[in-house]
Parts: C-alpha cells; structure tokens; sequence
C-alpha cells in the first residue's frame, strides 16, 4: 500500500514506474481525494474550534445570567455539521483508502522491461542438466509406475489438481521438508514457527492478498465468521507482526515455517494441470524476513542463495532470473526466480521466487521500527519459497531418474530417510526406499 502524498508528490515519475507494469494511475483522481480528505479534517477542526469557543460563552454569558437562547441554537448547528464533515470524512477517506488498495508497488527500476516470463533476464546457471541414453519420463509416469503418487485416487477425494502420496513418497516430502527447515535455521539463522493455516481479511489484505486475488483464494466461515485457506507461509508470518513496533535492535526478524499452501490458480485453465506443477493443496518452506529498509536490497540477495543452497544440497540444476517488472507480483518490487530443470519438458520451471516488497506491505499491515531519533517509521519485508515440497519432488524424481523406472537420490537425504551412510546407491519403490545394493 503506498502513501498517497508520496506517489502524488512524484507525479508523473510514479505513473512512468506503475506504467512499466502495466497499471495505469489516475493520478487526477487520487490527487482529488486526496484534496477532499485534507479539506474535510480542516473544515472539521475548524468547525470544532468554533463549537468550543461557543461552548465557552455559553458558560460566561450563563453565569452573567445573560441570553444564551442563540448561542445553544448555534451550538445544535456546529454539532449537526460537525456530524456531517465528519461523515463525509470517512467516507472519503474510505474511497481514498479502497484506491490506495487496488494500486501495485513500483517496480524498481533494476527490474527489466517487458510484461511476462519471456523478459526474464537470466543471472547465472547452477549445476549442469542430466541428460539420458533413453526418452525420459515425467515426474507422473514416474511416480505413478513406482507407486508413490496415486492422482487417481486424489481425483475421486477432492477432485482435480490435487495429490496422494504413499509410502516411500510420503516419506520423501516428510525429508524434504525436514531438511529444508534444518537448513534455513541451522544455517542461516531463521526462526521455525508453527502457524495458522486459516486467517482472517484484516491477515490476508496486510500481505496484498486482498482485495486483488480474492478469486485465487479458498474461504470459509461459521457462522458470521469468515476465515481464509493461506496461499502462503508468508500471509501468517508477516502478519505475526502487524500493528507492532518491532524494537531496532531485533532487526532483521528472520522466520520461517512449513505449511500447506492453497490456491485455486483461477485464470490458469489447462496450464499445468498435470502433475505437481500447479496444484490447488501443496506444502511449502517459506522464508521471511523484516528489516530496515536501508539493508532490503542487500537481504534480497542474501534470500536468494538461501533458496539456492536447498538447491545445491539437492544436486540439482537449476538458474536464476530477474523477473520483469510487467511480470513481478503485486505487491513486490524486485523478484529473482529460481528456475529448476524439468527434463521431460526439456526447460527450466520455477521452483521459487524471492521478493523485495519494500514498505509497500508494511504499509498495510503497519508493522513499523524506530528510526535513530526513536520516531517510528515502517519496516521492509521480504519473502521467498525455501523450497516448495510437490516442485522439488517433481525435479528430483525426474533429473536422478534411471533407465529402469528407478529413482536413485541425492546422499544429502539419507538421514531423513533412515538410510545408511555407506548406500553407493539408492532407490524408491512404492513400499520401500532405500539401499539397491543390499
């Protein structure tokens, strides 16, 4: 969310910025509201002012034992109109407010151009994608002939775009998980928590979920009470601190959490609708971070190896791009996209994005520091998957698949799966997984 004086004193520079993805700022409405907002608060204090001075004589002309008949009928009358600027206040400010919602986050200009995934400017490659003596299969034929995933029967539970997993496959997103969160608190400082995964409007608009992706959203309520499915760690977690001042000296607030994640992906019919990709439930470690603005830039890029070393501890290859800004989310500024190498589609797919959103969300959840002269002023928050569960999975069982129908994975998950350290080579079945050379 922006502060309205802000994008109004820069003007034409904030409609160039917003224009670059693709949102069209009426600057003339904003400044008018903007106007009939100020212009009511000092009509209101004047009114006020007035009403006191009134309220003032009312009492020495009583005492006087003057005519106080006019000024109480003058007091009715400020009161009545006071009623009204005040009125007319809210409902201004609440328009100016619904505005101020609807308005994305300015692209830093460090962003590309371009409005999609083709702008992407690549930043580095990491690793060196598998290649096969034989046609490789996907990560569904693969799960499904080894009998670890069962979509099928996923179908007949909840319907499409959702997923069972069993035995040896089960365990793996049990491993996965685990070591994606020994990671990120071992290795790189963040706190684990264990969250909410229903939340309520207020929690879901603090992130920028709200108004704009209410139809991506799964809800439910009792009742008179209505609560959110969370698309994210992220919504929970940044929200943990909303209405807070955050005492300087704790910054930078580094947290992370593993949780379901849902999403009705509206909009993307028949896009990935097979296998992993995209899925209406799946698991995610989610990092976040709240830090002093001055440092966000710096902590964006420190996120981004965060992610990339679950990557590397993987063996699997993968590159980072810089989104551009038609293509970067609503609420971020600045996004890097970690791509995975999917071999069946014989291409790189996301597999994480890491976002610097500025005060923008802050903002909005008002979760504020104090600066050195111990004035309060807002936060930057920064968010990024740490790896989502199903994607991972997907690459895993396709990049270390064999000519077999096997699955050999990296040693780096042995530990979680109680397999032995001197394995020289491992595989999954539906039951079982564990050491092929027993």
């Amino acid at each position: 969310m922006h502060d309205a004086r802000a994008l109004i004193e820069m003007g034409a520079e904030a409609v160039r910025r917003l224009a670059r993805r693709g949102y069209s700022l009426d600057l003339s409405r904003l400044e008018d509201l903007q106007s009939r907002r100020n212009q009511s608060i000092r009509s209101a204090d004047e009114l006020r002012a007035e009403a006191k001075r009134v309220a003032s004589e009312v009492q020495q002309t009583a005492k006087q034992g003057g005519d106080i008949s006019k000024l109480k009928e003058r007091a009715r009358e400020l009161k009545d109109q006071i009623r009204d600027i005040d009125a007319e206040q809210e409902r201004v400010q609440e328009e100016l407010r619904e505005l101020l919602l609807t308005i994305p986050n300015l692209p830093d200009d460090a962003a590309p151009d371009g409005d999609s995934e083709e702008f992407a400017v690549e930043v580095r490659r990491v690793g060196t994608p598998p290649t096969f003596s034989f046609e490789p299969k996907d990560h569904v034929d693969l799960g499904e002939s080894t009998g670890i995933l069962d979509f099928a029967r996923a179908t007949k539970l909840s319907g499409s775009r959702f997923i069972v997993s069993r035995g040896a496959g089960a365990a793996l997103e049990r491993a996965l998980a685990t070591l994606f969160l020994d990671i990120h608190t071992r290795r790189h400082g963040y706190v684990e928590h264990a969250v909410p995964y229903l939340v309520s409007r207020k929690t879901m608009t603090g992130t920028g979920q709200l108004p704009k992706f209410e139809e991506d959203l799964f809800k439910t309520g009792v009742a008179d009470r209505e609560l959110f499915l969370i698309p994210t760690a992220e919504v929970p977690l940044t929200n943990l601190y909303a209405d807070e001042i955050i005492p300087p000296a704790d910054l930078p607030l580094a947290l992370t959490a593993h949780t379901p994640c849902f999403r009705s992906e509206a909009g993307s019919y028949g896009r990935d609708t097979r296998g992993l990709i995209r899925q209406h439930q799946f698991a995610k470690v989610e990092i976040v971070q709240m830090v002093d603005p001055a440092d966000a830039d710096a902590t964006l890029e420190t996120m981004v190896g965060h992610a990339e070393a679950c990557l590397k501890e993987l063996d699997l290859a993968y590159r980072v791009v810089k989104l551009a800004a038609g293509d970067t989310g609503f609420s971020a500024q600045l996004t890097y996209d970690i791509e995975v190498w999917i071999p069946s589609q014989n291409t790189y797919r996301e597999i994480s994005s890491i976002s610097n959103f500025g005060t923008f969300q802050a903002r909005r959840a008002n979760i504020r520091t104090r600066s050195e002269d111990g004035k309060p002023k807002l936060v930057a928050t920064l968010n990024g998957s740490g790896l989502p569960i199903g994607r991972t999975l997907a690459a895993l069982l396709e990049q270390c698949q064999q000519q077999d129908g096997s699955i050999v994975l990296p040693e780096s998950l042995f530990p979680y799966l109680g397999f032995r350290r001197d394995c020289k080579s491992f595989g999954v079945t539906p039951d079982h997984g564990g050491c092929t050379d027993d």
